[in-house]
């Protein structure tokens, strides 16, 4: 038995990637679907070799996950770089801590990267990065064009791997070739321009940077739908919250409308910033608008 990971799959074909660094192009048995599990890129498994010269082979186990994303389906992704354009386009506060409260909510490790910093005063970005900074999150500060931060951002991301996530022309693509010091982004990774067919658009990819070094290709990720995060539990997943919520008079605060609210009491005494509540009220509605459409 040899141990990797799937790097891709297109239909019911796996590209597992051995701890040798040999690609082998595997089936996967019958029984992960009677078991109603199937294989997905990120996923650590275990193949049998059919035939080593033609590289062939087929998965026998799928090791325990640390997370799993529906849509686009993957596993094990550990870091989320969150793409933030300074301006051109203007920074989506909202969008941010939409992802933030995502990768709280898969447990993945999120990195916030102000891109495109040399088109704005340094003070601007410095105020919406110590919003951040001040919760506990990592904020870098970069412009791709120039390279610079680029250092900074592969060392990031070493033994992880990781996913860009951010708006269109926020920079993804540029940062990424800086990355692999070549036009990676245009072979595929991130753009996507390159037509795959209809029925391959939502595949993932991981692309080696060095060993046990990826970066993921996740077509649709930055449009992502929190919808399965339940609205009464979102709050737990604006970090700087938590502290909070036991001070709440009611059981099953909003932390919206109700008097007596923890939440409150820690924004109007600076412990909470108010743009990160203000978003947090408009998620929280959107959440609970869809909640109420389902019935």
């Amino acid at each position: 038995m040899l141990k990797g990971i799937v790097i891709s799959n297109v239909s019911d074909l796996y590209h597992i990637e051995t701890e040798a660094g040999s690609v082998y192009n595997c089936n996967a048995r019958g029984k992960f679907k009677s078991n109603e599990i199937s294989p997905v890129t990120g996923d650590k498994v275990e193949i049998e070799i059919i035939d080593d010269e033609k590289k062939t082979g087929i998965i026998n186990k799928i090791e325990d996950r640390t997370n799993y994303i529906k849509r686009p389906k993957m596993a094990n992704l550990s870091q989320m770089i969150l793409v933030v354009s300074a301006k051109l386009p203007k920074p989506d506060l909202e969008l941010l801590d939409k992802q933030l409260v995502y990768a709280e909510y898969l447990n993945i490790h999120p990195i916030i990267c102000f891109n495109k910093v040399d088109l704005v005063d340094d003070e601007l970005i410095e105020n919406m990065a110590n919003v951040y900074r001040k919760i506990g999150y990592t904020v870098i500060k970069t412009n791709a064009k120039e390279e610079v931060g680029i250092d900074t951002l592969k060392q990031m991301l070493k033994g992880h791997i990781t996913a860009f996530s951010g708006n269109s022309g926020v920079g993804k693509s540029t940062l990424i070739n800086g990355i692999f010091g070549k036009d990676k982004a245009q072979e595929g990774l991130v753009s996507h321009k390159n037509k795959r067919g209809k029925n391959t658009t939502t595949q993932v990819y991981l692309y080696k940077i060095e060993d046990n070094t990826y970066i993921a290709d996740t077509p649709g990720f930055s449009t992502l739908d929190i919808s399965e995060i339940e609205s009464e539990y979102l709050c737990h997943y604006f970090v700087e919250f938590v502290p909070y919520i036991e001070k709440c008079e009611f059981v099953g605060c909003s932390h919206v409308k109700e008097q007596n609210c923890g939440i409150k009491m820690g924004l109007e005494a600076g412990k909470i910033d108010k743009g990160r509540y203000d978003r947090y009220c408009k998620i929280y509605q959107d959440l609970k608008e869809k909640e109420e459409r389902k019935w």
